[in-house]
């Protein structure tokens, strides 16, 4: 009964079947590499002088000889070499020749041919049917199939016993390394290798590829299942989550995967999905605290704040603190909550009690965006969010928790002022008072005020604009802003004159020449 047992489908396990009695024909050593062990699809019996159309990659060949009748034209050198190079064309694994129906043995032609062309050729006795050998391929073609089936339900259960643990997504995930032989990572929404199965099994650059494909792979923000080859190793990378709504990205290295290892893999991924939306139900809720704790902060009195978030996840991160306001929008709001979900995981340097780490981050919603608290020593934080998820963010100046509602504002005045990227509020109010108006209905009325002067320089080709221009800009003197523009005094006094006239404001008192000046900055 033993010897009737196949461990896979192969030629070198036919040929070590003592029943059926075959017999290799040449030197194995001359033959390719592994080429008694490439997997056999089927085994196909024609005795046709040309069966390629009839045949698919991976088949074994049995043919009893009857069309190379011995003294026939096909019985020549010639014809066995072009007979034995259509088979190689076509992908046939081997040759059978059945002995004793036509021909008492094996043509030596035909092994000759064979030989050079690196065929295995191997002898079938009168004693055993083709059949028998297409039944023993099929046994072991059916055997195999059972035994993969077999693994992949105990990889399965073993699998799910993992998730059972206390780390129950990190033990999967290192519980079906461990079945798949391979390597497994688990990306974070924001694109961070957050787990991976054996640790320091990639080099740096493909970590590096693999790193730059999961992000791609998120900003898309659609589920997709893609697969890459990395210096010649294959890759599947696996969304985790709803499209707009993504958890993650999953890689596994899945060279040689057959469908049953890519059954376990399904089978990981609907499990590791199922544990992120856990996840963010749970976050969810957490973020309905959050936003709370942001309204408590907002009256300068943090007390309540502090009980609960010390409770909840440990606390506040130590003052002076800044406050930046980002933009987000409905896509990206679940992925950027997840990001820094995971950074405030992470404490930072300084603790309020030593058994209490501060976490780094504190945020929150507010109503003109996503509030994002963090030690003023910590800045990075913000500068990694806003880059990673290419959001417009506004940072206030280090502040207490008692000054909270003004570093709140100073995060909403940066936000609007910026554009791209991180604007700290300490830029925006260098720019001065009239870097804060409203650009669009400022300009308006400075157009208009000074449409008289435009109007008249352009009518008289005269330069009152710019006459009055340089006058502010030397303090209203005359002989400064006579020496500035290179024209007498008087002259300068007599424009001035005129601008009085046509701007109906007299230009002696500081109040009117500032709402000059400023219409003059305004519409520069």
């Amino acid at each position: 009964m033993a010897d009737t047992v196949l461990d896979a489908p192969t030629l070198r396990a036919l040929l070590r079947r003592r029943d059926l009695g075959l017999t290799l024909r040449g030197d194995e050593a001359a033959l390719a590499p592994d080429a008694l062990d490439i997997p056999l699809r089927w085994v196909h019996s024609s005795d046709l002088i040309d069966p390629t159309p009839f045949l698919s990659e991976g088949l074994l060949l049995l043919t009893t000889g009857t069309q190379f009748a011995s003294g026939s034209e096909s019985d020549t050198d010639g014809a066995y070499r072009a007979y034995v190079t259509r088979l190689r064309g076509r992908g046939v694994a081997g040759l059978g020749f059945g002995t004793e129906v036509v021909r008492a043995g094996i043509p030596p032609l035909l092994i000759d041919a064979c030989a050079d062309a690196r065929l295995p050729i191997f002898e079938v006795p009168y004693r055993t049917p083709f059949i028998a050998v297409a039944r023993a391929n099929a046994e072991a073609i059916a055997a195999e199939s059972y035994a993969r089936r077999s693994w992949s339900l105990a990889a399965q259960r073993a699998i799910s016993l993992a998730a059972l643990r206390p780390d129950g997504l990190g033990a999967g995930l290192a519980e079906l390394a461990r079945q798949l032989d391979t390597w497994v990572g688990l990306y974070d929404t924001a694109g961070t290798l957050a787990r991976r199965h054996p640790a320091g099994a990639l080099d740096a650059a493909t970590q590096a590829h693999l790193d730059r494909e999961a992000a791609a792979v998120l900003r898309r923000g659609a589920r997709a299942a893609s697969a890459i080859r990395v210096d010649g190793r294959a890759f599947t990378l696996q969304t985790l989550g709803r499209g707009g709504h993504l958890r993650g990205v999953l890689a596994i290295a899945s060279e040689g995967m057959d469908q049953e290892a890519r059954g376990v893999v399904t089978s990981v991924i609907a499990m590791v999905g199922l544990a992120l939306e856990q996840t963010h139900d749970l976050a969810r809720g957490r973020g309905l605290l959050r936003a709370g704790l942001v309204q408590s902060l907002l009256s300068d009195d943090p007390s309540i704040a502090r009980r609960v978030a010390r409770d909840a996840w440990g606390g506040l991160p130590v003052a002076p603190i800044v406050v930046a306001l980002a933009e987000t929008s409905s896509r990206n709001a679940d992925t950027v909550s997840a990001f820094l979900e995971l950074r405030a995981e992470q404490p930072g340097g300084d603790t309020r009690r030593a058994e209490d780490p501060a976490p780094r981050v504190f945020f929150g919603r507010a109503d003109d965006g996503l509030l994002i608290c963090t030690e003023a020593a910590e800045p990075s934080l913000i500068d990694d969010l806003a880059r990673a998820f290419d959001l417009r963010v506004g940072v206030s100046e280090p502040a207490r928790y008692d000054e909270f509602s003004r570093a709140y504002a100073q995060a909403r005045s940066a936000l609007l002022e910026g554009s791209a990227g991180v604007t700290h509020f300490s830029d925006v109010a260098r720019k001065g008072l009239l870097a804060l108006a409203d650009a669009g209905l400022a300009r308006i009325f400075a157009q208009a005020a000074l449409a008289p002067l435009l109007a008249h320089d352009r009518e008289h080709r005269t330069e009152l604009v710019e006459t009055v221009r340089v006058w502010l800009e030397n303090d209203a003197k005359g002989d400064a802003a006579a020496r500035a523009l290179g024209i007498h005094r008087h002259t300068v006094r007599a424009r001035i004159g005129q601008v009085e006239r046509l701007i109906d404001r007299d230009l002696s008192g500081f109040a009117a020449r500032a709402e000059l000046w400023a219409a003059l900055q305004l519409s520069s």
